[in-house]
């Protein structure tokens, strides 16, 4: 028995909106998935589980016939599927009536259902929200209807807003495998027993790292899982350290540089550290443009001779600010800030006269 578990494919998400990739971005979502299934038309498996935020948000008629049929091009395989805390079962949501493939089973009750797959000695458990937060942990006390078979456990969940879960009462529930969604990042949180697949494809930018879905083998009668990093690009922090010789240009030619070697169709994080010339110009935004880049955060400070810069400014204004600080027997990053701004500011002001 071979089985995918993949889960917030969040399909009709549009991320980074207003950015220029952001309409691809949207279309990569769909694209991702639908390469799923053709790699299951090649290569199938037994069963697909998909747990929770197939959509974004209440799915269109017309989004839920797509997938529809993207499931019925894999007949051989079952398809078991929940309603998430995003795509929840409203009072007028089309989940309510819609009629799915033969292949399909769709978990439409709120309260947990055990399903008996008829062809495989496997039963599948699952629920769907039918609302946008469920603050109880209806999890905690589930277990398997009987010991003989496989028993898989769907479940979407993991905070305090969203049916939270106890990796203790997972691991002594007795179930073969806990198949996870909420969680975007993905995580294993008992070996070959629980896990969340994380999202197919990242859908914001605190979804760094790789994405994909689970894999998983019943050999020798346990299951074995494996991650398989599946989506098209990433979000990655990129820290680019400054010093004295920096320039604007050679900054931007080096991140540049970066973001070629670790790939162009990613999205970047730029965080900038180190001690740079005080006269140089820094202009953090141009940076935007050598790549999809979607915020640069300047951690970096003007280079500064405290020591040399007191004893010039010895009983004057900018002396005093600088003695201050110097006096502190260690600086928090605000005050750190405060110290280097109000100090170029001063400065500045100091140099116009």
């Amino acid at each position: 028995m071979r089985f995918i578990h993949l889960a917030d494919v969040h399909l009709g998400a549009v991320p980074d909106r207003g950015c220029p990739w952001s309409k691809e971005r949207e279309e990569e979502i769909w694209s991702t998935f639908r390469r799923v299934i053709a790699g299951i038309r090649e290569d199938p498996v037994d069963l697909l589980f998909i747990s929770g935020d197939l959509f974004h948000r209440q799915p269109l008629m017309r989004e839920l016939k797509e997938v529809n049929y993207l499931f019925s091009t894999i007949p051989d395989t079952r398809v078991y599927l929940m309603a998430g805390n995003h795509d929840f079962i409203s009072r007028d949501s089309f989940y309510n009536t819609f009629e799915w493939n033969s292949n399909v089973i769709f978990f439409r009750s709120r309260e947990l259902t055990c399903v008996k797959d008829p062809r495989l000695d496997v039963y599948v458990y699952g629920l769907s929200y039918y609302d946008r937060e469920i603050k109880d942990g209806l999890y905690d006390q589930a277990v398997p209807v009987q010991k003989e078979g496989i028993h898989i456990l769907l479940a979407h969940g993991g905070d305090e807003k969203h049916i939270p879960l106890s990796a203790a009462a997972l691991a002594a529930s007795g179930f073969d495998y806990v198949a996870l969604g909420h969680i975007h990042k993905p995580q294993i949180l008992i070996r070959d027993q629980a896990a969340f697949s994380g999202a197919l494809e990242p859908i914001d930018r605190n979804d760094t790292g790789e994405h994909g879905y689970m894999e998983g083998r019943l050999i020798n009668g346990r299951i074995r899982t494996e991650f398989v990093p599946f989506a098209c690009r990433s979000y990655q922090q990129l820290v680019m350290t400054l010093h004295e010789e920096t320039t604007q240009i050679s900054l931007e030619e080096a991140v540049k540089s970066q973001i070629f070697r670790r790939g162009g169709r990613n999205i970047y994080r730029i965080v900038l550290q180190g001690m740079r010339s005080p006269d140089l110009l820094l202009i953090p935004e141009k940076l935007k443009n050598v790549g999809n880049v979607t915020d640069v955060v300047d951690e970096s400070w003007p280079a500064y001779d405290l020591g040399e810069l007191y004893k010039r400014y010895s009983g004057t204004l900018i002396g005093d600010y600088i003695g201050y600080f110097l006096a502190k027997e260690g600086m928090d990053t605000v005050e750190k800030k405060a110290l280097y701004y109000g100090l170029q500011a001063l400065l500045e002001t100091g140099s116009r006269r």
